[in-house]
C-alpha cells in the first residue's frame, strides 16, 4: 500500500493520504492541548477525538458568555450606550 494512495470522497474529488497528514497536522498545531504536550506524535484518531472536544468546549463557552451578557443586559438601562454593545455581541453569537 502506498502512503500517496488517493481516497474517493462522495464526490470526484480525492484526497492523498499525504494530504491528510499534513490536515491532521494543520489542527493539532491548533489544538492548546496538544500544542503543550511534549511529544508531537499524536494519532490522526487522537488529533480529530481532540479536535471534536474543543469544539465543543468553545461551543459551551459560548453559550456560557452569552448567557452572562444577558444576565447583565437586565440589569442596565435598556437605552444605554452599554446595552446596545451588549445587543450587538448577542446578535453575533
Amino acid at each position: 500500500m502506498s502512503s500517496r494512495r488517493s481516497r474517493q470522497s462522495s464526490g470526484s474529488s480525492r484526497i492523498t493520504d499525504d494530504q491528510i497528514i499534513e490536515l491532521v497536522s494543520k489542527l493539532q498545531q491548533l489544538l492548546p492541548e496538544i500544542r503543550t504536550r511534549r511529544s508531537n506524535k499524536a494519532s490522526a484518531s487522537k488529533v480529530l477525538q481532540d479536535t471534536c472536544n474543543y469544539i465543543r468546549s468553545l461551543h459551551k463557552e459560548v453559550d456560557d458568555l452569552s448567557d452572562r451578557l444577558s444576565q447583565l443586559l437586565s440589569t442596565i438601562d435598556a437605552d444605554s450606550p452599554e446595552a446596545a454593545i451588549i445587543r450587538s455581541l448577542l446578535a453575533e453569537s
